[in-house]
C-alpha cells in the first residue's frame, strides 16, 4: 500500500465505491467532509465526529495561517496533534477564501495579496507558500492554489482565470517536498466544457494524487453544475479521487456520485442546523414550526445519532427557540450523521448493484 493509492471495490454505471489510503488512515468513498474551518466543526468536538463516523474533515489555509498561525502549528506538529484529531485531514488552498474577500484581494501572476480580515494586516499568498503552509499544517490532503473564477464570467475571464490557475498548479507541484502527503489539482474554467477538458487534461499532465472540481456551487443552476461535473469526469483518470469541492445538499450528492464524484465537502449541514432546517429520512424538517411543539417523536425515526436516539422534536423546537446553545450541537450533530450516512449507504448501494434504487428514492424524497 502506498500513500495516495485508489482502489476501486465496485462500480455501477459511473458512480464507484473505492479506498482512498492517507498518511492517517484509510477513507471509505463516497465520502462526506465535515467543514473544520479553523479546526474546529463548529460546536462539535473530535469525539462527536468520531462518534458518528467522520473519516476525514476539512481545515482552511488561510484561517489557520492567520489564526493560529504558523509558528503554533509548527509547535504542535500540525493540525492533528493541535485538535487531537487521528484521523485525516484535508486542507483547501485559501484561493475561495481570498476570493470572497472582494476588494481586500488582488490577483497577479506572484500570487494573491490580501488584507487579513481580522487587523489588516498584507500579505502575498504565492502557490508556494500555500503548499508550505499546507505542509507545516501536516494535512493528508493539500489543494494546489488557484483562481475562483466569478459566475458570470466571460469566455475571456475565464480563459485566462483558468489558465493562470493551471500555471499556478505547475508551481505547486514543483514546491511540494512531503511524499507522505497527497496533493490534489483543481480543474477550473467556469461554465464552459472545453476549457473545462483543457484545465483537467493540463492537470493531468502535471500529475496529482488526485483531482478536484472547483468553481460550481457559486450562483450557476443546478443543470449548469451537474453537466459540468460530468464533463470534468469523463477526463479525469479513473484511477484517482475526484473530489467536488462545497457541494452541497443531499440530492447534490447523490448526483454527483451518479457522475463519478468521491469526495464532497460543505457547511451546509452544519450551518443550516445552526437555524433549525435539518436533513431527515424524511425529508425536510424546520425545527421551528408551530407543529413540533407537543411532537414526541424523535427528529428522524431512522437515525441512530444521539440526538435522535435522546430527544423528542418538542425538546428539540424549545431549545432552537429559546436560543439554547445544546440545540445548535444537536442540531449540527444530526445533520452532520445524516451527511455522513448518506454517504455509508451509497457505498453499500454500490457495492449491491442498488445505486440506480437509492437516486431514485432521494430524487423523490428531495423534489417533491
Amino acid at each position: 500500500m502506498s500513500i495516495g493509492q485508489f482502489d476501486i471495490i465496485a462500480t455501477e454505471g459511473s458512480a464507484r465505491r473505492a479506498t482512498l489510503h492517507l498518511k492517517h488512515g484509510k477513507v471509505q468513498t463516497p465520502i462526506f467532509m465535515p467543514v473544520g474551518t479553523v479546526g474546529s466543526v463548529k460546536t462539535l468536538t473530535p469525539k462527536d465526529l468520531l462518534e458518528v463516523d467522520a473519516q476525514i474533515i476539512l481545515g482552511n489555509t488561510y484561517h489557520l495561517f492567520l489564526r493560529p498561525g504558523m509558528e503554533v502549528m509548527k509547535h504542535y506538529g500540525g493540525l492533528h496533534g493541535f485538535m487531537r484529531w487521528d484521523r485525516p485531514i484535508l486542507t483547501d488552498s485559501g484561493g475561495f477564501q481570498i476570493f470572497s474577500l472582494g476588494k481586500l484581494n488582488k490577483l497577479k501572476e506572484e500570487g494573491a495579496s490580501f488584507a487579513s480580515h481580522l487587523d489588516g494586516t498584507k500579505f502575498l499568498l504565492t502557490p508556494e507558500l500555500a503548499v508550505e503552509i499546507q505542509e507545516t499544517i501536516n494535512s493528508d490532503i493539500h489543494m494546489v492554489l488557484d483562481e475562483c473564477t466569478a459566475y458570470p464570467a466571460t469566455r475571456e475571464v475565464a480563459t485566462l482565470s483558468m489558465q493562470r490557475s493551471m500555471r499556478w498548479a505547475q508551481r505547486c507541484r514543483d514546491a511540494k517536498s512531503k511524499a507522505d502527503l497527497c496533493q490534489f489539482g483543481i480543474v477550473q474554467g467556469s461554465m464552459y466544457d472545453d476549457l473545462r477538458v483543457e484545465s483537467a487534461k493540463a492537470l493531468v499532465d502535471i500529475g496529482f494524487e488526485g483531482y478536484a472540481i472547483g468553481g460550481l456551487s457559486v450562483g450557476e443552476t443546478k443543470e449548469h453544475m451537474h453537466r459540468v461535473t460530468e464533463v470534468c469526469c469523463d477526463v479525469l483518470p479513473q484511477d484517482r479521487p475526484r473530489y467536488l469541492m462545497g457541494v452541497g445538499t443531499p440530492l447534490d450528492l447523490v448526483e454527483g456520485v451518479a457522475r463519478g464524484v468521491d469526495m464532497f465537502d460543505c457547511v451546509m449541514p452544519t450551518r443550516n442546523g445552526r437555524n433549525g432546517t435539518l436533513f431527515t429520512s424524511l425529508g425536510r424538517v424546520n425545527i421551528k414550526n408551530l407543529q413540533y411543539r407537543l411532537d414526541d417523536n424523535p427528529l428522524d425515526p431512522a437515525c441512530q445519532c444521539y440526538t435522535c436516539l435522546t430527544f423528542s422534536r418538542g425538546y428539540l423546537r424549545h431549545l432552537f427557540n429559546a436560543g439554547e446553545i445544546t440545540g445548535l450541537r444537536l442540531f449540527s450533530l444530526h445533520n452532520i450523521a445524516y451527511y455522513l450516512k448518506l454517504a455509508s449507504d451509497m457505498r453499500s448501494a454500490i457495492e449491491n448493484g442498488q445505486f440506480s434504487s437509492l437516486r431514485k428514492h432521494h430524487q423523490e424524497l428531495w423534489t417533491s
